[in-house]
């Protein structure tokens, strides 16, 4: 099915896509989400139920309507979208109502968005499988149907206003929420045409928009979320407020699996506003009046802890075993031709490497957070969410509650970046809720935050290539060491022993390389929690290999942007952002010195998340080691781009948020602990350590790819790279500030 041809509507389809009147009178429309093509797979093998639990329908579904997604348009002529996917910054509140609109032919500014419920079965993802916001699927996914779903809609008005003015509808077009005819100058907005909209049969096909034809689409538009959050009206899960509400302060075990042995319960309740204090085998909270009263009482509580089997554990040993078990052979995740024996062919040069990756924290704005009103008939939370379905779900069986009984009022979210895909912080508050009466609001701290997250795995990868006489790579093999998120987060995923995510940006590289091998090799670590981190894989693969490359190209003797070129006969995007990105940085043409300190350009190229992108990075570097970016120039082809200045904004933030982490962070562990506590030991770049950042949009009618998480897996490899250029120091292993002595 081509978006630029009609789209034919299959029976299995119109099913899927009907009409209907809301309960208070207009237009009520349930669609799909899944498209065209994919219904009947649908039913025949619905998505994996890993990610949450199915719920009961949505408010306004009627018996027969479908009940996938719906869009409502009221008397007033204001379209309502219920959507499926959080904002968490990322534009998605944005992006959503402006496929709609341009295919509808609305009025962008009377879209209004209602956030979905948690019903796995009613708005899983089309390219997840589950009601998920992650993984920078948000308009990958929605492009399609969001569009079909508008100009279905838009058909169906149209025939409204031919039937009442008995005229051609050939002869009508639709213009900012107005339907018009130009002949004989009547106009009607949606609101006077959804009543006998709602009782017409859909059309067998309709015509999507050519790109050239679109209004909205490619067009910068402002984001329609930032007044609300500007003016202090947005609502996110930290906001809650509920009639004789307490607040909690918690801690947990500060060893994973570790159990409290006893609190000062007396001396907590003496602090003025403290309400009760709780018990759970690894953790323990303090509800009080505010949030200051519960932190103090938490804090002359004094819990005391038993560390439990995890209470010796330190990084030094997790990184002495992964050393070990990265020299084993892994399960494959990618072989082409018989990389073992041409490396081991003679001629040529040969060039191995071990990199190291640390584990990360997410250390969102907005801490971890959640309200709970539990009852005897019901439970009610409140709460910023990426799966609304997976926590309700959760919230459910620690409740001991049917599903249905179990109620997610989504938020706005301070800062996802895949911590807010897990559910620790929802069960956690629920436990607690079980042992109190009356609705509770538990907060974590910064430093409980930051202790108790679920952090990025820490990676050990093992490379080597050959060089044949041309100083090109013959060869290349490389092995993935590390845990598995996707084992535990969606296990269907895992195929023959290995984890997508941990190898996605290496398994597929876009290099041509004759003999190529990667493989996986899963461990473990002891006492530290694992899962999804802005970018995961790519994070780690493109930093890998990208350093990698640039260390073929200097073993070559030849310039790495030239170097690349010479490898991406087959990827022709990816050719293009690299040519486009190096001519934008001025690459070739001397950095301007700074006086004390050595400079150099650095780059990078990637494809992770359906899009391509290449970046370069101007540094420099002082006789202490201090490390300043100044300049990062990208250039991304992430296929049509819907609100272009969302992308720039996306790449500006992955940039930063990837810098950050490049420069300074990481996790270590002593006596099974995390060592770091707040942004004063775990730093977050200032505003004038903050770079230059230069976005160039390739101009692209495919389909969109994801822009949430690929400006932050590039940085990395574009800053060392370009540190390399500066000192001839090659850093592999993170985070830089380390490597150079200045942390």
């Amino acid at each position: 099915m081509s978006q630029d041809k009609d789209l034919q509507v299959s029976n299995a389809r119109r099913r899927f896509m009907q009409l209907g009147a809301t309960a208070g009178g207009g237009l009520l429309f349930g669609f799909s989400l899944f498209g065209c093509q994919k219904e009947n797979d649908r039913k025949e093998a619905p998505p994996e139920k890993a990610v949450g639990q199915a719920s009961t329908a949505h408010s306004e579904t009627q018996p027969g309507l479908a009940r996938d997604a719906f869009i409502r348009i009221d008397r007033m002529g204001i379209v309502t979208l219920i959507v499926h996917k959080v904002e968490m910054g990322q534009g998605t509140f944005t992006a959503m109502p402006m496929l709609l609109a341009e295919e509808l032919g609305a009025d962008l500014s009377k879209v209004k968005l209602e956030q979905a419920p948690a019903n796995n079965e009613l708005y899983a993802d089309p390219l997840l499988g589950g009601q998920v916001t992650g993984g920078s699927t948000s308009v990958r996914g929605a492009w399609k149907p969001l569009r079909e779903a508008g100009a279905m809609v838009r058909s169906v008005l149209i025939a409204a206003a031919s039937k009442q003015w008995n005229v051609g509808t050939d002869e009508l077009q639709v213009v900012a929420g107005n339907v018009r005819h130009q002949a004989s100058g009547r106009s009607a907005h949606f609101g006077e045409l959804v009543d006998a909209a709602s009782k017409m049969d859909l059309p067998k096909n309709v015509k999507l928009k050519d790109p050239e034809q679109f209004v909205l689409i490619g067009k910068n538009m402002r984001r329609l979320d930032s007044p609300a959050k500007v003016n202090g009206t947005a609502q996110f899960g930290i906001d809650a407020r509920l009639p004789n509400m307490g607040i909690a302060a918690v801690a947990a075990s500060p060893v994973m699996g570790g159990k409290l042995v006893g609190v000062d319960e007396q001396k907590a309740m003496a602090v003025k506003g403290v309400r009760q204090v709780l018990r759970l085998e690894g953790a323990v909270a303090v509800v009080a009046d505010h949030f200051w009263a519960a932190k103090q009482g938490l804090l002359a509580a004094a819990p005391r802890w038993d560390d439990g089997a995890n209470g010796k554990v330190n990084l030094k040993g997790i990184v002495a075993d992964m050393m070990k078990v990265s020299q084993g052979g892994g399960a494959v995740a990618a072989d082409k031709g018989n990389a073992i024996d041409a490396l081991a062919r003679d001629g040529g040069r040969k060039i191995e490497a071990v990199y190291e990756m640390p584990f990360l924290a997410h250390a969102t704005m907005e801490p971890m957070n959640c309200t709970v009103d539990l009852r005897a008939d019901g439970c009610d939370l409140w709460v910023g969410t990426q799966v609304p379905a997976l926590a309700q779900g959760a919230a459910a069986k620690v409740a001991g509650l049917p599903v249905e009984k179990v109620a997610v009022h989504n938020h706005y979210i301070g800062g996802g970046f895949g911590r807010r895909l897990e559910v620790d912080y929802v069960i956690q508050a629920v436990a607690f809720a079980k042992l109190m009466k009356g609705p509770v609001k538990f907060i974590w701290t910064r430093e409980e935050d930051i202790q108790h997250d679920m952090f990025r795995p820490y990676y050990v990868d093992r490379l080597a290539a050959r060089l044949d006489d041309k100083g090109k790579p013959a060869a290349w093999f490389h092995r993935v060491t590390g845990s598995s998120i996707m084992s535990r987060f969606a296990p269907p995923a895992m195929k023959n022993g290995v984890d997508p995510d941990a190898v996605e940006g290496a398994a597929d590289l876009q290099y041509t390389i004759p003999d190529m091998r990667v493989e996986y090799v899963r461990h473990e670590p002891p006492g530290v929690p694992t899962a999804f981190w802005r970018g995961v894989g790519p994070t780690h693969n493109v930093f890998v290999v990208e350093s990698f490359i640039d260390e073929l190209a200097h073993a070559a003797k030849q310039d790495p942007v030239a170097f690349r070129r010479g490898l991406l006969d087959k990827s022709p995007r990816t050719l293009a952002v690299l040519n486009l990105a190096a001519q934008k940085a001025g690459w070739g043409k001397p950095l301007a010195p700074i006086a004390g300190r050595k400079v150099g350009r650095g780059v990078s190229t990637q494809f992770a998340f359906g899009s391509y992108m290449a970046q370069v990075a101007e540094v420099s570097v002082g006789p202490d080691g201090d490390v300043r970016v100044h300049r990062v120039v990208c250039a991304v082809d992430c296929g049509q781009a819907v609100n272009p200045d969302t992308i720039v904004a996306q790449m500006e933030g992955g940039i930063v948020f990837g810098a950050t982490a490049a420069l300074w962070n990481e996790i270590t562990l002593d006596r099974g602990r995390v060592q770091q506590t707040n942004f004063g030991d775990y730093r977050m770049m200032r505003i004038n350590e903050a770079p230059k950042v230069e976005v160039h949009i390739v101009n692209s009618r495919d389909e969109p790819g994801g822009i949430g998480e690929p400006g932050t897996a590039g940085i990395a490899p574009a800053l060392t790279n370009a540190v390399f250029a500066a000192t001839g120091k090659r850093i592999r292993k993170l985070p830089i500030g380390e490597q150079l002595g200045r942390a």
